[in-house]
């Protein structure tokens, strides 16, 4: 082989790795690439030891229950999953009906914006994002409704991930993020106009202990609304208990005649053998911390298990609750 064939070849090649890891690898360009996966506030060293310490819990399972365990429990698994969520799923971390003739980020945020028109604030109000993560429903909401959203997330990285892509949307004068546990907001009470939490209370030990929170520290007569990870009627369970708020509405978003939320996940199933090479390969080359290759393969099992509860009906991620904190009573002059 002459001198330029192999040149070419060589350049062939290059080009060929850079467009695999760097365009075709993220879901969305807006968000993480390949080449800068990391552990969150993880240093690369300790990466693959936290892992093992996380998955370990899941052998205790009565210490995950525990509600002292659960915030660095939890503060642990978005360290090491935030990035891969970003490359591989987009900024916002949850699930959508599949809309004929939509894409994926068109149905994501319809699926969004609904949210805050069911709670009905106005312009310059202030609402609560309870389990923010780095901001992809905020900033939809924030753009759509121009309320003014606080968001809360435990992870000081998904801190700084939501406030450097606010101010890149232009949207950091509507857009707060606070890093606190939802179980215990550092909010007065009465402070909100209305609140949100898009699949981010499956986190919590008790529902009920979310759903007190919330009720603290909304304004008497505001909304809110939460799309909750649930088992189906399908499944035998018991039945949830309310805290005080009054159901205005309930309903399962994930059922016909809505399309199927999984199909995603199937869809994506090359994609991630695509991804798990990328990841591989820059985990081998020392460019990934090590351990992401093990976060990548149990996202996957997890996506995994998910599909074959869409699929078998008994489980839904959208099961949308509209819940009224009650007016104070009027006193009696």
């Amino acid at each position: 082989m002459d001198s330029l064939a192999l040149f070419c070849t060589g350049a062939l090649l290059a080009g060929g790795l850079f467009w695999f890891v760097c365009i075709l690898g993220p879901a969305e360009q807006k968000g993480k690439r390949a080449v800068d996966l990391s552990g969150g506030s993880i240093s690369a060293e300790k990466v693959q030891d936290n892992y093992k310490q996380y998955w370990s819990f899941f052998r205790r399972p009565k210490e995950i229950e525990t509600a002292e365990k659960v915030p660095d429990f939890v503060d642990t698994f978005y360290n090491l999953v935030t990035d891969i969520y970003e490359w591989g799923w987009g900024q916002s971390f949850h699930f959508s009906p599949s809309i004929p003739g939509k894409s994926h980020r068109d149905a994501t945020r319809i699926h969004e914006e609904m949210a805050v028109d069911l709670i009905d604030v106005k312009p310059g109000q202030r609402i609560l994002d309870v389990g923010c993560g780095v901001g992809g429903p905020m900033r939809a909401i924030a753009a759509h409704s121009r309320a003014k959203v606080v968001g809360i997330t435990i992870n000081d990285y998904q801190v700084n991930r939501a406030r450097l892509h606010n101010k890149k949307a232009g949207l950091d004068s509507l857009c707060e993020v606070v890093c606190g546990n939802f179980l215990e907001m550092p909010f007065p009470d009465n402070s909100f106009d209305g609140a949100y939490s898009i699949e981010a209370t499956c986190h919590a030990p008790k529902l009920e202990d979310v759903y007190a929170e919330v009720f603290r520290v909304l304004k008497p007569g505001s909304l809110y609304v939460s799309y909750e990870w649930v088992t189906t009627d399908k499944y035998r369970g018991d039945n949830a208990e309310h805290v005080g708020f009054e159901v205005v509405k309930e309903k399962d978003l994930a059922k016909p005649p809505a399309q199927p939320w999984w199909t995603r996940l199937k869809m994506g199933r090359i994609a991630y053998w695509r991804n798990h090479i990328v990841v591989t390969i820059l985990a081998a080359l020392g460019i990934a911390p090590k351990g992401t290759v093990d976060v990548h393969e149990m996202l996957f099992k997890t996506a995994d298990y998910l599909t074959r509860g869409g699929d078998t009906g008994i489980f839904t991620p959208m099961h949308m609750i509209l819940l009224r904190k009650p007016e104070a009573p009027k006193s009696s002059s």
